[in-house]
């Protein structure tokens, strides 16, 4: 297994992932739990790396309060869409574009950041918590960790709620994969075993798409987005809903 890139991808990415139903509860949630982060950082210019980043949709976000971020993707189409959106927001000056894989950062990118983002990137990598080890090096003390990671529990959770029993037994692994489907998801009790080995206490934890993946009626995705949302909201944070979520957003910090 080899770490994926989205080259050829790019435009249905941006499609796919932020124009959806499930895309806008994605945002919502994580944003929320950036801006406590945030908060917590305080009231200053911050330093921020968004390692596997894509098109830059949150370092875009984060680079229009003033921030200066580095995003780094493998995929030269993502940043080709990356460079032309930051262009049009005029945030030229305030994201570096780095084209590598987070494995080669060292050998672009130096010194130390306020917060680093590795979202929806663990799930294609070949060797996670590898990688994600070398990324903390980037960390200052005191800097916070942003890890949105595809939840191996919830998608064992709907294969059987959906009756995908040959599925199962193969390992969650598809005879035919699909382009956008993440290959290598993780265990949630796997990745905070991990933050603990590393000494990173969680700040905040979010299940992203409690509700929504589960709706009986398809339809209300859509139709009752709203209120979708606000329960999503609700939610996203209580147990046993926060571990239902097809994705888990974890806040975590660097003593």
């Amino acid at each position: 297994m080899s770490d994926h890139s989205f080259d050829g991808l790019s435009e249905k990415f941006a499609q796919n992932i932020y124009a959806t139903s499930k895309g806008k509860i994605r945002t919502a949630v994580v944003w929320r739990d950036l801006e406590q982060g945030l908060a917590q950082l305080g009231d200053r210019p911050l330093r921020i790396l968004d390692a596997g980043g894509g098109f830059g949709f949150f370092a875009q976000k984060l680079a229009a309060l003033g921030h200066d971020v580095t995003l780094c993707d493998l995929s030269a189409d993502m940043l080709a869409l990356a460079k032309e959106q930051i262009a049009e927001k005029k945030l030229t000056d305030r994201i570096r574009l780095v084209h590598c894989s987070i494995q080669d950062l060292p050998v672009h990118v130096h010194g130390s950041f306020d917060l680093v983002l590795c979202h929806a990137v663990v799930e294609w990598l070949a060797e996670p918590k590898q990688t994600l080890a070398g990324l903390l090096n980037y960390l200052k003390p005191g800097g916070l960790f942003s890890l949105l990671f595809y939840n191996r529990d919830a998608l064992l959770f709907q294969s059987l709620v959906v009756g995908n029993f040959d599925y199962i037994r193969a390992g969650l692994v598809k005879k035919r994969q699909q382009k956008l489907t993440p290959t290598n998801p993780q265990a949630p009790a796997d990745v905070y075993k991990w933050l603990e080995e590393w000494g990173m206490p969680l700040l905040c934890r979010s299940g992203v798409r409690v509700i929504h993946d589960y709706m009986r009626h398809k339809e209300d995705q859509h139709k009752k987005f709203s209120d979708l949302l606000e329960m999503e909201l609700r939610y996203c944070q209580q147990e046993p809903f926060v571990h239902l979520g097809r994705y888990m957003h974890l806040l975590a910090s660097k003593p």
